[in-house]
């Protein structure tokens, strides 16, 4: 496979992400998910994965928290740089996905549409002694296990609908419904009537609840 930045860089990256990660939530009070919300909200993920040689080898881990933050537009006090990291379970989670992202060529969204930074930072305790590639081995089982959910359960879920109640408004048969959303029953084949029963019922169009 062919990486986008040469492996030259890739220690760097992971110790500076690590240190990003550490400095965002136990300097800055800035919870893991939403430091990497705003790392990709601000286009700096993009950067990193691109291996933009000032994002990924020439900040240190507080210079990228503080650019991540000045781009973001929030006005944000910030602490005394770090100059020391201890191996923390954040660090570990910054520095492991920042091999993961670099070694599978995925971006960052598309990792975390499967598993969250959060997610990945509960596996500290069994997994941060493992090599990198016994965690990308892992993580690709955990994500391939990870069932993705049909996008009419998350309108309905959006909705704040059961299935009964779901049922109920649209008129469509409740076991049907069910079905649809385990998957069971492929909706992209369901009548004309049960799809505009369903988007009329969510306030979505009908092209919405097709996977």
């Amino acid at each position: 496979m062919i990486h986008a930045y040469d492996e030259k860089y890739l220690n760097d990256a992971m110790r500076n992400l690590g240190e990003a990660v550490d400095y965002a939530v136990n300097a800055c009070n800035i919870p893991i998910d939403a430091f990497f919300e705003l790392f990709i909200a601000t286009g700096i993920s993009s950067q990193f994965e691109t291996g933009t040689p000032k994002i990924v080898s020439g900040m240190s881990g507080t210079e990228l928290v503080e650019d991540v933050i000045r781009k973001s537009g929030f006005k944000r006090v910030f602490h005394d740089p770090q100059i020391e990291y201890e191996y923390s379970s954040e660090y570990w989670c910054g520095y492991i996905i920042a091999y993961y992202q670099w070694i599978t060529g995925k971006s960052f969204n598309e990792i975390f549409q499967k598993i969250t930074p959060s997610e990945i930072e509960h596996l500290y305790p069994t997994l941060h002694e493992a090599s990198e590639d016994k965690f990308v081995d892992i993580m690709n089982s955990i994500i391939d296990n990870k069932k993705t959910p049909t996008k009419l359960q998350t309108l309905r879920k959006n909705c704040n609908y059961s299935q009964r109640e779901l049922s109920e408004k649209s008129g469509v048969n409740l076991r049907t419904l069910q079905q649809y959303e385990a998957g069971s029953k492929d909706i992209n084949k369901a009548a004309s009537l049960t799809l505009l029963q369903l988007s009329r019922a969510l306030g979505c169009r009908m092209e919405d609840l097709m996977d």
